[in-house]
């Protein structure tokens, strides 16, 4: 097919998704490869700008673990994961709060700002936005200063959300004033139950949820809340926060949770707007 005809036979296979995703939320959790390689942050930044463009809602909640730990290991601090989780203290939070909120924010902000859309930085003590309790690792140890979200202020997000496109670094604090670490996939999960998003999509460095962790062709392409709530604790590494998150957006009233490989040109948009669409797709129980 010549490359003129190929590009309307493409933008014409996107119009019934545009249409049906026209007004609805989507929340993107934004992480791996996508965050760290520069090619991949320029196209991310564009594609939300063109989710907006088309009348989406993009809501970007973000991590930096990459960042976090280049940082901790500079400054000799330990580094420790249990369960998908970081492994927190008093160092490490206020390690983690410089860099999302100081560093990593504001450069997923500029970045989209300058291809064409306003975004405001947000993190979860603007507005009370995020309110946080203390958590222990799914195995039951304590990690430290990691929080689980207990409330999200919705309105914080749609009075921004009507202007501009949020970007929410996941730390928190709780009632006391004690600021959290909080994962990021547990957060967007979160963002998109308390909105009743429409979809919420987890940018990682797979295809997808493997059958077998060493086989990178074992995708699951769709399975239902249920099913992965059945197998949650046989699952170990970062897959399970993202499987997780996914369960309880859904259980919260969202449509469908999709986890997406990020190391792939534009996935964001061959997710939402082609037949074929990538990665796993959690949807409620038939």
């Amino acid at each position: 097919m010549p490359g003129p005809t190929r590009d309307v036979a493409t933008l014409l296979e996107a119009l019934p998704y545009i249409r049906e995703f026209h007004g609805r939320t989507v929340v993107i959790k934004y992480g791996g490869a996508a965050m760290t390689d520069a090619a991949l942050r320029e196209e991310f930044a564009r594609d939300v700008v063109l989710l907006k463009y088309v009348g989406l809602n993009p809501i970007v909640v973000h991590g930096g673990g990459p960042d976090i730990t280049s940082y901790m290991e500079q400054l000799g601090l330990p580094v420790e994961f249990v369960g998908g989780l970081r492994v927190s203290d008093e160092k490490t939070v206020e390690v983690a709060k410089m860099v999302l909120v100081g560093k990593v924010n504001k450069d997923i902000v500029l970045r989209i700002n300058r291809h064409g859309q306003p975004a405001v930085g947000l993190c979860g003590d603007d507005g009370l936005l995020f309110r946080a309790v203390r958590q222990a690792a799914p195995n039951g140890d304590d990690i430290g200063f990691v929080g689980r979200i207990d409330r999200v202020n919705v309105d914080v997000i749609t009075h921004i959300a009507q202007d501009y496109i949020p970007v929410i670094a996941s730390v928190g604090a709780d009632r006391e004033g004690n600021s959290y670490n909080i994962n990021a996939d547990e957060a967007a999960g979160a963002v998109a139950r308390a909105l009743k998003a429409y979809k919420v999509m987890f940018l990682t460095d797979v295809r997808g949820w493997l059958r077998d962790p060493t086989d990178p062709e074992s995708v699951i392409s769709e399975v239902s809340a249920d099913e992965v709530s059945k197998v949650l604790d046989t699952i170990a590494g970062g897959m399970r926060p993202k499987l997780a998150a996914a369960v309880e957006a859904i259980h919260g009233g969202v449509s469908s949770a999709v986890i997406v490989d990020g190391r792939v040109p534009h996935s964001l948009l061959l997710e939402l707007f082609t037949d074929a669409g990538l990665g796993t797709m959690v949807r409620p129980a038939d």
